[in-house]
């Protein structure tokens, strides 16, 4: 029923709702509407991270097969 009409929101009640609008909100702004929320933001930032950490590990194996090459020559060579 409708405030007003015969039923009237006791404050536990009248808590409950208030914090349902704000709980609402903040839900709206991690999900975003129409745009982008928080999580995607954040999501798009994890996989930012990760691309740039597989990208290290590339360099670092690299580095390190021509560490082992160079280590390779410089015992061939000392012989």
């Amino acid at each position: 029923m409708p405030a007003g009409a015969g039923w009237d929101m006791t404050e536990f009640e009248g808590q409950v709702l208030a914090d349902l609008s704000v709980l609402k909100s903040q839900m709206d702004q991690l999900m975003g509407i129409g745009q982008p929320g928080r999580l995607a933001q954040l999501e798009e930032r994890v996989e930012r991270h990760e691309r740039n950490v597989q990208r290290m590990k590339g360099l670092l194996t690299a580095a390190g097969g021509l560490l082992t090459l160079a280590q390779l020559a410089a015992d061939y060579f000392r012989r």
